[in-house]
Formats: structure tokens, C-alpha cells, sequence
């Protein structure tokens, strides 16, 4: 005879970190950190690559998978994502808002701080790293029919392929990088589990380095021969001189690379706890407030130093970039930020039915706890 099945509530439940909303997985934390070193360390690198053929070369590798990693882990975390009130609600306090308030720190960053300010205040024309807050938001609130489409990622490969081709698509909400990205998310909504386990097997961590080395000689050759505007994604074919033909072909190709050189970083994430582990959870406040400093360096000419474009300038900007950004992930900062990163406005939203009758019910549920200790108590 079968044995009896185990009641429910005695089962013993095993905790799965790969589900957004659960326990928090060591290896995304890890590996949002490291993305977002790679992030900090590329923007300052960008005013001294001029003078290095084998910077640039790193630059371009670096520029190939950095973002699309952190937009893929978007992506992934974005799955469960639906039209809910308390999703919607967070969505707009903690992309919307952010974004609004970031465009306009930054506008008057520039605008007082910049020797010749050129840049007025507009929230439509998103300014600097404001970019990836307007895109998370679009790519969010289309999410719910990704999810339904029979074929998501062609389709935003096409929707991507027919963005380099149209140069009238222009900068409000910075479309271009939103439609030239969308590929990337809609590749993290696709991605289940087993595939990050698969691509962090020891075999994988061995190719990873023949991959990257290629990558890095390409990048050597290719250096004088292509323009960087094509990493950032944020102009079509035609705005970069080119035939309108080679956007889409373009869009392929460094979708591909992105997605080998993507795999092979994450070959090499830890998976384990990490003395970085925790800044994981702070690398937005990372990515946005890195933005400072590396724009007071471009307006008071800490670039302009002719010692910084040295190899020992070069290995001194890229240790002062990425200790930057950590303490910007850490836990102090957060806390000091904390009202621009994650407000809570829940004077500007509406009480939801189902959660008031759910607190309605936890309160009844508490009520009768206690009366019922109390009665066992003068009993």
C-alpha cells in the first residue's frame, strides 16, 4: 500500500533563490556588482582612450556586455512583472520618481557646473545615465505582452533592427537606445534558472578566457577602423554615416557579441557570498551617483591632465572608479539617498481593496490570538 502522503503543513519547503521575490541569490548580487564597476570604470575611461589603441580596445570589449549583463538581470527579475497595484506602485516609486528627480539633479549639475551649459531642463530628452530609468520603465510596462507573444525575442530584434534604420525616431525618452536594447531584456524574460547554471559550469569558466582574448584582439584590430557610437546604441545607421543597410546588420552582430561575451562574465561571477555580495542591492544608487563625479571631472578639466593619460594615469582612474562606485553601493549611502531612490509616497496612491481587507483580516486574526492567551491565561 502506498504510504500515507505528508500533510501540506509539515512539508518541508526548499527555498528556491532563482525566483524573483524570494531569497536573494549571491551570484545576481555579484554579478550586478561587478557590472556596475565595469559601468563606472568605462565612463571614466572615456575621456583618456583617445591616446591608447589598447584602451580603446578594452573599452569597446568592456562597452560589448557591460549594460546588456545589467539589463539581461533586468530582465530576468522583471518576469513576474504584471499590471498589480502594488507592482505598479513600486514601478513608479522606484523608476518613474527616480527618474524624475536624477533628470533634474543632473540638468542643474550641468547647468551650473559646466563651463559652458548647454542643456535646459526637459524630462522627455533624458540626460546622461537617466537613459536606463526611461527604458526600464517602457520595458516594464510592455512586459505583460512580451509575456504573451509566441516569439518575444525576434520580435524585439526586429522592433531593434527597424530602430537603426529610422533616424526619425529621435531623442524623446531616448527611444533609439530603447528600441536598440529591447533585445537584450526581452532575453533576461526568456532565461529560466537552469540557463545561468548552465553557463556557470567549470567548462564554461575554461572557454570564457580563449573568448575574451579573441574578443580583446578584435577589439585591437577593429580600434581605428570602427566608430564607439555603435556600442552606445543611442543613434541610427543613417545618423552615423552610414548606409541605412548596415543598422540591422550591425544590430545582429553586436547583439551576438553581447550575448557570448554576457555569457562568459557570468561564467566568471562567484556564486557564493562575497565581501561584495551586499553592494549588489545598492548598484542603482551606484550607476546614478557615479554620474557626479565623473561629470565634475569633466567640467573642471581633471581629464585635461596629461599624467592621467599615462599607463600609470590609466591604472590610477580605473582603481579610483571602481572604489568609488563601491562605497557609493554601500549600505550609508543608500540610507542618505534613500528618499530619491526608494520614496514612499503612499500619500499619492489609492488604498487598495484586497490589501485593506487583508490587513482587516491580520488585525482580527491578531485580535483573537491575544484574546484567546488572555482566556488561557485567567483560566
Amino acid at each position: 500500500m502506498p504510504s500515507p502522503r505528508t500533510p501540506l503543513s509539515t512539508q518541508k519547503r526548499v527555498p528556491q533563490p532563482d525566483r524573483p521575490g524570494k531569497q536573494r541569490d549571491a551570484f545576481f548580487d555579484n554579478a550586478k556588482y561587478l557590472a556596475i564597476v565595469l559601468v563606472a570604470v568605462g565612463h571614466f575611461w572615456e575621456p583618456l582612450k583617445g591616446d591608447s589603441r589598447a584602451l580603446r580596445a578594452a573599452y569597446d570589449v568592456v562597452y560589448t556586455f557591460h549594460m546588456p549583463a545589467f539589463i539581461i538581470i533586468s530582465g530576468y527579475f522583471s518576469r513576474s512583472f504584471d499590471m498589480r497595484p502594488d507592482r505598479l506602485k513600486r514601478l513608479i516609486t522606484g523608476v518613474a520618481v527616480p527618474y524624475l528627480i536624477f533628470e533634474a539633479a543632473y540638468s542643474l549639475f550641468q547647468r551650473f557646473g559646466a563651463p559652458d551649459p548647454g542643456q535646459h531642463l526637459t524630462l522627455l530628452d533624458p540626460m546622461y545615465l537617466t537613459w536606463f530609468l526611461c527604458a526600464l520603465f517602457v520595458w516594464r510596462l510592455i512586459t505583460p505582452i512580451l509575456k504573451v507573444v509566441r516569439w518575444p525575442l525576434p520580435l524585439a530584434l526586429g522592433i531593434a533592427m527597424l530602430g537603426t534604420v529610422c533616424p526619425g525616431v529621435g531623442n524623446d525618452l531616448d527611444m533609439q537606445r530603447v528600441l536598440q536594447f529591447l533585445p537584450c531584456f526581452v532575453l533576461g524574460l526568456c532565461l529560466k534558472p537552469e540557463h545561468f547554471k548552465l553557463v556557470r559550469r567549470r567548462s564554461m569558466r575554461i572557454a570564457a578566457v580563449p573568448v575574451f582574448a579573441a574578443a580583446l584582439v578584435f577589439a585591437y584590430w577593429a580600434a581605428p577602423r570602427m566608430t564607439t557610437a555603435w556600442f552606445y546604441r543611442r543613434d541610427s545607421a543613417p545618423e552615423l554615416g552610414a548606409p541605412w543597410w548596415t543598422g540591422p546588420i550591425m544590430t545582429l552582430a553586436l547583439f551576438g557579441c553581447s550575448v557570448v561575451l554576457t555569457a562568459c562574465f557570468f561564467a566568471w561571477v562567484p556564486g557564493r557570498k562575497m565581501w561584495f555580495t551586499a553592494l549588489g542591492a545598492g548598484t542603482l544608487y551606484g550607476y546614478l551617483l557615479h554620474g557626479f563625479l565623473r561629470k565634475a571631472g569633466e567640467y573642471q578639466g581633471w581629464f585635461d591632465h596629461p599624467w592621467l593619460h599615462t599607463h600609470f594615469g590609466i591604472v590610477l582612474t580605473t582603481v579610483l572608479a571602481a572604489a568609488a562606485v563601491t562605497l557609493l553601493c554601500t549600505s550609508p549611502v543608500q540610507r542618505v539617498f534613500r528618499f530619491a531612490m526608494e520614496p514612499k509616497m503612499d500619500w499619492a496612491f489609492k488604498k487598495d481593496p484586497v490589501e485593506i481587507a487583508r490587513e482587516r483580516e491580520k488585525r482580527e486574526m491578531r485580535e483573537k490570538q491575544t484574546s484567546a492567551v488572555r482566556e488561557t491565561v485567567s483560566a
